[in-house]
């Protein structure tokens, strides 16, 4: 664990050389992760925790993800399942659905749910917003978030190229008693590098603030702004792109980052 200073205050932060894979399997030697849902995260994350040697199983319903799944060799009733059946075999619950689906997929995932078990999101709206969505969790077992500071599609890359995305962890309900090393080892098992401290409403707040402003919602406005000015001033449609579009994310983009 490193400590650092921004401005005055001051930061823990966690590093998976604090965690070490085998460390990690240790940890969790006894668990089974169930990943409800094989959209970015849920693919990503349970990928890295399988190329790792976690006992990992997936959950969710039939059709293109399923498929998908297939492709990338999870074996049906090996450890490929629907969301029921995943939910019933698993100890630490992987809630990676959408929030909508979350919704719709609750009364499932709770009724799963036994005295001691954790309950595991990398969002944590449901909770937060319990008033709207119906999501409020037993008070016997573990409640956690790992949320990666990336797309699931990163979470993958990033493992695959030996690296490890930053990511926040909070937790909200300690039933066992081992809900921190719980918490850290899945948040390194599905490829986190560096890890620092929230809440669950302290992520939910700051991602949607993100998502509307500088990380989509403002950069999608300006971008659209832009194009349109130039196409107003006569510019072709493949200029007015280049300009606005293509030096950004091939140039400037990258130099940022």
């Amino acid at each position: 664990m490193k400590e650092i200073n921004i401005n005055g205050y001051k930061e823990t932060i966690i590093e998976r050389s604090d965690y070490p894979a085998e460390h990690c399997r240790e940890i969790l030697k006894d668990e089974v992760s169930a990943i409800l849902g094989y959209g970015p995260q849920g693919r990503g994350q349970g990928l890295n925790m399988r190329d790792q040697g976690f006992d990992v199983i997936v959950g969710l319903r039939k059709g293109q993800s399923w498929n998908r799944a297939l492709e990338d060799g999870w074996l049906e009733g090996e450890n490929l399942f629907e969301i029921d059946d995943a939910a019933s075999r698993g100890t630490i619950l992987h809630f990676l659905l959408s929030d909508a689906g979350q919704i719709q997929a609750w009364p499932t995932v709770k009724k799963n749910l036994r005295k001691g078990d954790a309950l595991f999101f990398s969002h944590g709206f449901g909770v937060v917003f319990h008033r709207n969505t119906g999501i409020i969790p037993p008070e016997d077992v573990d409640v956690f978030l790992v949320a990666p500071k990336g797309s699931g599609l990163t979470v993958r890359n990033y493992f695959l190229d030996g690296r490890g995305i930053n990511a926040s962890y909070a937790i909200h309900q300690d039933e066992t008693g081992r809900a921190r090393d719980r918490c850290l080892a899945t948040a390194f098992a599905i490829g986190s590098g560096h890890l620092f401290e929230t809440t669950f409403e302290k992520e939910v707040y700051s991602d949607l603030t993100g998502e509307r402003c500088v990380l989509m919602g403002l950069l999608q406005g300006a971008f659209l702004a832009q194009y349109e000015v130039l196409r107003e001033h006569g510019h072709s449609p493949s200029e007015a792109y280049n300009e606005t579009i293509e030096e950004a994310l091939q140039s400037l983009y990258p130099l940022v980052s």
